[in-house]
């Protein structure tokens, strides 16, 4: 172990960036933070070509976030669920391809149809001049301070050998590799008949964020809402509840109260968002949207799984036998540890799942979302070669090269499986803008999430939990090792698929 804080502590002094350079980077990085943080569609404004309103007056969604999640609460409505997914598929693609208007974004003064992409004040028509290609001069915003970056960096001089062999300690084809062989697996062609037949109708794009395997796909959102905006009607209610919510997993109200004592919650602009402490002493910060009408489920879910981050982070601080090993190897094993939480939403609510198929419905779920999440990662791992091969390319060559290469991957990976060729979708993602190559660090939370889950089934879940944690900055796969016994892979859930299947 001190032989490990030691490498670790070495690694501190890899690079020596000038804080010029770094000053450039953050700023590029607040730039496009800020702008997906207001990027906010105003869901009671879209009118349907015949002017109707199809989503509640005071609704507002996040991009892209709370549209995917909004997206996969209408499977549950049963009336308007469809049209409604339509709409919003068509938001996405506006925004996708820049030409929705710039009026609309975060402004309640509009109304505004996607379809023929008219806009209204109050029934008179108004501008509907678009964003120009912002979201893509964004990106190469930061691409650019990327490349300050690279000349002090000898090892490790491009933004994607940093990000994967230096942060996530997995090197880039390795990655792409798993994905390309997961994403041609045989059993999802099958998962995607089953969906068919359950939802009775041939597949459409957006059913990659098929949400019908879960039990709250059937429990109207409305509902939830009310339980949850009831429970936590501002972030200090939710700070303290945090305490019932451990002790509900599992862990003692003394262990519970040390852990939680540790962490501090905070509104947020954008979406949800984990920042662990620095050093011991310091805390955690929680940040999800919660409105003055209390929190939603969507802000709720999403506080769960930032809620799993805090617990990771002050466990791996507070808990490790070094200071220089705290932490987890990189952000997927965090992303793993949070989706550990977040599974359990409904259950600390009280609302209980009694179905004999259960396991069954999460592995199919899983294995369906690892794909989605896959692809996104995929589109977004190919641009960024591109970009270093096309280093002068301007935000419009960016957009047609995004498009385009979200079209290819989806024809390559996902029309064999959905049986629909030729859409953008897979570029949606507000990771691509405010912190790329991020994305693929979610695969592999899922990939290790499921493993860990497996491990975890009939043992005690928080005295485990407090093991894996304290086993701090280790190498992902000396970590998964330590973990769970086996390196990370994504056969274990291709098993479970198959014996799901049967």
């Amino acid at each position: 172990r001190e032989e490990w804080a030691m490498a670790r502590m070495g690694d501190i002094f890899v690079n020596r960036i000038p804080a010029e350079a770094e000053q450039r980077f953050e700023a590029a990085l607040g730039d496009a933070e800020m702008y997906i943080a207001e990027y906010n569609i105003m869901m009671g404004h879209l009118l349907t070509e015949d002017g109707r309103r199809l989503f509640p007056a005071d609704m507002v969604l996040l991009s892209h976030w709370n549209l995917r999640d909004e997206l996969k609460a209408c499977y549950a409505d049963k009336q308007n669920g469809t049209e409604k997914q339509e709409m919003i598929v068509k938001v996405m693609e506006r925004i996708i391809n820049q030409d929705i208007p710039k009026a609309v974004i975060n402004n309640p003064d509009y109304d505004w149809s996607p379809w023929s992409n008219k806009v209204t004040k109050e029934g008179t028509p108004a501008d509907a001049s678009s964003e120009s290609d912002r979201r893509y001069q964004l990106i190469l915003n930061i691409f650019k301070a990327h490349q300050e970056i690279d000349k002090f960096c000898p090892g490790m001089n491009s933004a994607i050998l940093r990000r994967f062999s230096w942060e996530m300690e997995i090197a880039q084809p390795e990655v792409e590799q798993l994905f390309d062989t997961y994403m041609r697996s045989p059993q999802l062609k099958q998962i995607a008949s089953l969906i068919s037949k359950r939802l009775g109708r041939d597949l459409r794009p957006y059913d990659i964020w098929y949400d019908g395997f879960k039990s709250r796909s059937n429990i109207p959102e409305e509902l939830l809402t009310a339980k949850t905006s009831a429970l936590y009607p501002d972030p200090a209610a939710f700070k303290a509840g945090l305490p019932g919510i451990m002790v509900r997993l599992g862990w003692t109200p003394e262990r519970a109260e040390y852990i939680t004592s540790k962490i501090v919650v905070d509104p947020a602009r954008g979406s949800g968002h984990a920042a662990g402490a620095a050093m011991k002493g310091a805390v955690s910060h929680l940040r999800t949207r919660i409105s003055d009408k209390g929190m939603d489920y969507k802000g709720y879910n999403i506080a769960v799984h930032e809620f799993g981050h805090n617990v990771e982070q002050t466990i791996s601080m507070y808990d490790v036998d070094y200071y220089m090993m705290n932490g987890v190897p990189n952000t997927a094993c965090t992303e793993a540890m949070a989706y550990v939480f977040q599974s359990r939403d409904l259950a600390l609510l009280g609302i209980k799942d009694d179905n004999p198929e259960k396991m069954k419905m999460e592995t199919l779920d899983a294995a369906w979302a690892l794909m989605e999440i896959m692809g996104v990662g995929m589109v977004e791992m190919r641009v960024w070669k591109w970009l270093y091969e096309n280093p002068q390319a301007t935000a419009a060559q960016l957009k047609e090269k995004m498009t385009g290469t979200a079209v290819e991957v989806w024809n390559e990976y996902f029309a064999p499986v959905i049986g629909i060729k030729d859409t953008p979708l897979l570029a949606i993602y507000s990771h691509m803008v405010n912190t790329p190559l991020y994305l693929p660090n979610y695969s592999y939370g899922h990939i290790i999430d499921f493993q860990v889950e497996g491990y975890l089934m009939g043992k005690n879940l928080t005295g485990e939990l407090d093991r894996i944690f304290k086993q701090g900055r280790l190498t992902p796969q000396q970590w998964m090792m330590g973990a769970v016994g086996s390196r990370i892979s994504t056969q274990p859930m291709l098993e479970a698929v198959e014996e799901a299947l049967k």
